[in-house]
């Protein structure tokens, strides 16, 4: 099974994390053996794939897969921090617009509106990882600040 990469952003526990999650929606093993790069190679539109996507259109379930594994990851990157259960939520219309939520306790650490989620994507595994940094800086930070409520 080649799973390894040259690049050490693939070492990373956000990009490890998201491997998890794409390898769990993996039921039926059709990505067994695959590369990291490979796995997460629909992570990636660039600004000309991005523009060929129609700007209405229902997303698909493999997108939908994809928005759920990138703030799962995100989930399970908080819990392993703040060390108190993280808890997605993921609503989207058949269009494509929603929101996501993650929650610690009763405290919302992530609030996230969502809009052409047929067009979820990052211009490259830098960026994507540079997002998700972000956004679990600014999770655990509110975890922190109110912690009394994220243990409730």
């Amino acid at each position: 099974m080649n799973t390894t990469t040259a690049d050490p952003l693939f070492d990373t526990d956000f990009m490890k994390e998201m491997l998890r999650q794409v390898r769990a929606l993996d039921s039926y093993g059709i990505h067994d053996g695959k590369n990291a790069e490979t796995l997460l190679a629909p992570f990636i539109l660039n600004k000309e794939a991005r523009a060929a996507i129609p700007i209405i259109g229902d997303p698909d379930p493999v997108t939908l897969s994809r928005v759920r594994a990138f703030y799962n990851a995100l989930a399970v990157l908080i819990e392993k921090e703040c060390g108190q259960m993280a808890v997605p939520l993921v609503h989207l219309s058949n269009e494509g617009f929603g929101r996501v939520l993650i929650t610690v306790g009763k405290l919302v650490v992530l609030d996230r509106p969502l809009r052409d989620a047929h067009r979820f994507g990052f211009e490259s595994f830098s960026k994507m990882k540079t997002e998700a940094d972000k956004q679990l800086g600014v999770a655990i930070e509110i975890v922190g600040r109110y912690a009394e409520v994220a243990g409730l």
